[in-house]
């Protein structure tokens, strides 16, 4: 079998691993120890299993293989220690990660993509289109990399690199189960935040999953006009439907939600913006993130003033809304989204 037909032996969540041992006339032991040495001893490959027979290894061999995700650069901020990952998969895509530590402990943030196909205007993922989806593994694959560079734990993870998490429906939810499993990092899934820029039908399949993670919509307007100016996608979903999907999300999972919400200059930064967006939030049990747009050289848009953004801040709190200013971190590291990797695509064209 040629290399690029077999499957990515890190994506098979404990359930399957047990079914296809004993495919394959194993025990059914044999599949927690490959899981362990897979997901938490985190080795590269199939020959760094001491424990499983070779004659098993040779089977797997036959149909799978741990798709590579090699680190072939890595940028650390001076600032406040981020550090921005570019990983290469073993098909050649590049995609990036990041490792930010907190007081309350260490996260990274992911892409489910290697590019993206939403077009969001500020966004520097979406230049060159989607390339793929990533496999489940591919998305842990960048996970256990940072995990083995830094010698630390992972908390939190984020899927808010490059890519539409919602755009790869099924990839993601299985890297949620494998993440949050007890048999590999078992992460809470309260600790787990999944984002999407409105895919209204996959909002709602994903609260009739039985997760108790977080969705993060990102929301950057309070009215359709400016919205399908900033996001493409708000030409398929008005604002209404998405608060539709946002309100069932919550009352399915009685998880409240959150809007990512980057403030542009002169774009979604005034106060009629700010009006809207009560009007559009009120009543909800939700949580505002206010991110000062990370500048990206393709695009003209500018971050907005500081003075702009604790207006915004402060009207939203008189409104009784939940709300924060997102940290800044890495922003000497190219540390928004699709930056690293765009620059590298250009150095190498």
């Amino acid at each position: 079998m040629n290399t690029s037909d077999k499957k990515d032996l890190r994506s098979i969540e404990y359930s399957e691993m047990e079914q296809l041992v004993l495919s394959l006339s194993e025990k059914r032991f044999r599949a927690a120890q490959i899981y362990d040495w897979l997901h938490k001893k985190l080795v590269p490959g199939l020959d760094d299993m001491t424990n499983v027979p070779a004659s098993l290894k040779d089977k797997l061999s036959e149909g799978y293989m741990i798709y590579s995700a090699g680190i072939v650069r890595m940028q650390e901020s001076s600032v406040d220690g981020t550090r921005k990952y570019l990983f290469k998969l073993h098909d050649g895509n590049l995609i990036e990660s990041v490792f930010m530590r907190y007081e309350h402990g260490n996260s990274v943030c992911i892409s489910t993509q290697a590019g993206c196909r939403m077009g969001c205007r500020f966004c520097a993922s979406t230049i060159d289109g989607l390339a793929r989806n990533l496999t489940s593994g591919e998305m842990l694959a960048q996970i256990y990399g940072i995990m083995k560079d830094t010698g630390e734990r992972i908390s939190n993870v984020v899927t808010m690199g490059s890519g539409e998490p919602l755009d790869n429906y099924d990839e993601v939810l299985s890297f949620i189960r494998m993440l949050t499993d007890e048999h590999g990092l078992n992460i809470s899934q309260r600790n787990v935040t999944v984002s999407t820029c409105g895919l209204v039908p996959e909002m709602r399949r994903l609260a009739d999953e039985n997760l108790s993670i977080t969705l993060a919509l990102s929301l950057h307007a309070g009215n359709d006009d400016k919205r399908r100016e900033l996001m493409p996608i708000a030409n398929k979903y008005t604002l209404d439907e998405i608060m539709d999907a946002c309100r069932y999300y919550f009352d399915r999972t009685g998880r409240r939600m959150t809007f990512e919400y980057s403030l542009v200059g002169g774009v979604n930064d005034t106060g009629s913006d700010v009006k809207e967006l009560v009007k559009l939030l009120s009543g909800m049990n939700c949580h505002v993130n206010l991110i000062p747009v990370n500048p990206v050289k393709e695009r003209k848009y500018v971050q907005s003033e500081r003075s702009a953004v604790k207006a915004f801040k402060n009207k939203l709190e008189k409104n009784n809304i939940n709300v924060t200013i997102r940290r800044e971190m890495g922003r000497d590291i190219d540390g928004a989204c699709g930056q690293l990797r765009r620059r590298v695509l250009d150095e190498n064209t």
